[in-house]
């Protein structure tokens, strides 16, 4: 019975530091629409646009299938028609991206 209840407090700590493991982080998931120097703008699942401010410390990222983690990449790698995953920081009405994952633009999306 203890062993059960230790499990049981075990199982919901792992829980609660998962969904807090990102902090006040958004997540935007979607299809980008249009890019330029300053932000992105990305159309969600929902139908809904969300535009994202690009900073100098935003780190983009390449996910080739090859590697868990995806690789090193840069702001000119982005193409609009991309499925993007970007992590971003709230400030004030705007969305700061932390990271921007997607994957290699294909001749489809040219």
């Amino acid at each position: 019975m203890k062993a059960r209840i230790a499990a049981v407090i075990i199982s919901l700590f792992v829980i609660a530091v998962a969904v807090t493991a990102h902090g006040d982080k958004k997540h935007v998931v979607g299809i980008l629409q249009s890019i330029s120097a300053e932000a992105v703008t990305v159309k969600m699942g929902d139908g809904k646009i969300v535009t994202v401010r690009l900073t100098a410390t935003t780190m983009y990222v390449m996910r080739d299938g090859k590697s868990t983690d995806g690789t090193p990449a840069k702001f000119s790698d982005l193409t609009t028609g991309q499925r993007v995953i970007i992590h971003a920081t709230p400030k004030g009405n705007d969305l700061l991206a932390d990271e921007v994952k997607f994957a290699p633009a294909t001749a489809a999306q040219h």
